[in-house]
């Protein structure tokens, strides 16, 4: 299932020294086993989702991040539409520290394509184990193109409690992946000027609308949405450097299946694991006084690069996205650059 997989503290020295190698994601890797005793009308599930979903839902906060989206047992979807799941688990947790973050986004507001994030969790049917990780503070930023050292740092001082709170919560085994480099340009961006009008709030929200009845036209699913204005208004912190700042959270849920899940009995390859990049965040922000949005996303070509994908038709699936996506972006008038 993993690519190039570090499990020891002095496998992850030597790795730092090689010149082509980066850390890419982080995975606690937890001993399981599935309840016996599910609630009636209730799906079983194992000891470590029942422990990750109560992580999630009572602790998270008291480490600085805030639950955006959740989307749990989404093989429960996947078993519903088509046919059959060879997971026991699949869930999609968007979250973000919101506070520690504000001022990241003033100083680089391309943080956004990787805020909100997934902690991600899996299991395999006939597994006896749980994967919980999310991709790796480094490589979020050298994908989204942050170079400043000390944001960088800034960054990844977030994630530290986060762990700490996971390897207490549910402990496992810490492993984590390694990969040779990005492709050339990992991020798609946009601009897109506009007569600014008296009221912004009215074309901010028509705006809206068109991106996603657009998205929505082509099977995606709006998975997620933060306000990061709205928010920090409500913290009564600073953040008027936008008049407008919010990212949505996009999933295409049969491309998505073809990824990270097989029907029960189907042969060939899945890779649930690559579910740390879903749902994909889309940045989008006017600077204050401002008649540019800008609009930002990581290429699912990252997780070509990140996870090591080898399986031609997946490779295929996610290029064509990948251009997809900047169709549906260049049809609402923004420009590519």
């Amino acid at each position: 299932m993993f690519s190039k997989l570090v499990t020891s503290a002095v496998a992850l020295s030597l790795a730092a020294t090689m010149a082509m190698a980066a850390d890419g994601v982080r995975f606690n890797v937890i001993k399981d086993s599935m309840l016996k005793d599910a609630p009636k009308g209730e799906k079983a599930v194992s000891e470590v989702e029942k422990k990750y979903n109560e992580m999630i839902n009572n602790d998270i906060e008291g480490v600085g991040y805030v639950l955006s989206d959740p989307h749990e047992r989404i093989n429960d979807g996947y078993a519903t539409k088509y046919g059959g799941t060879n997971l026991d688990n699949l869930a999609f947790m968007s979250v973000t520290a919101d506070e520690g973050l504000r001022t990241l986004l003033l100083k680089s507001p391309e943080i956004g394509g990787f805020s909100p994030f997934n902690l991600h969790a899996y299991k395999v049917k006939g597994d006896n184990t749980t994967y919980v990780g999310h991709v790796m503070p480094n490589t979020m930023m050298d994908i989204v193109g942050v170079k400043d050292a000390a944001t960088r740092k800034e960054f990844a001082a977030l994630f530290t409690p986060l762990d700490k709170l996971v390897d207490e919560k549910l402990g496992g085994k810490v492993e984590v992946t390694q990969y040779d480099k990005l492709t050339a340009n990992p991020m798609m961006k946009f601009e897109m000027t506009f007569d600014r009008p008296e009221d912004l709030a009215d074309f901010v929200d028509t705006f809206q609308e068109e991106y996603e009845a657009a998205f929505e036209d082509k099977k995606y699913i709006i998975a997620g949405y933060k306000n990061f204005r709205e928010t920090y208004d409500d913290l009564e912190q600073d953040f008027d450097k936008y008049d407008a700042y919010f990212v949505y959270s996009l999933c295409h849920f049969t491309f998505s299946n073809g990824v990270f899940n097989l029907v029960d009995g189907q042969k060939g390859e899945a890779r649930p694991d690559a579910g740390v990049f879903a749902p994909c965040s889309m940045y989008l922000y006017i600077e204050k006084g401002s008649n540019k949005m800008v609009v930002g996303m990581p290429k699912l070509e990252n997780w070509i690069a990140v996870m090591n994908i080898k399986d031609k038709k997946m490779v295929d699936a996610i290029h064509t996205l990948d251009k997809e996506i900047v169709g549906i972006m260049e049809g609402l008038g923004a420009k590519s650059i």
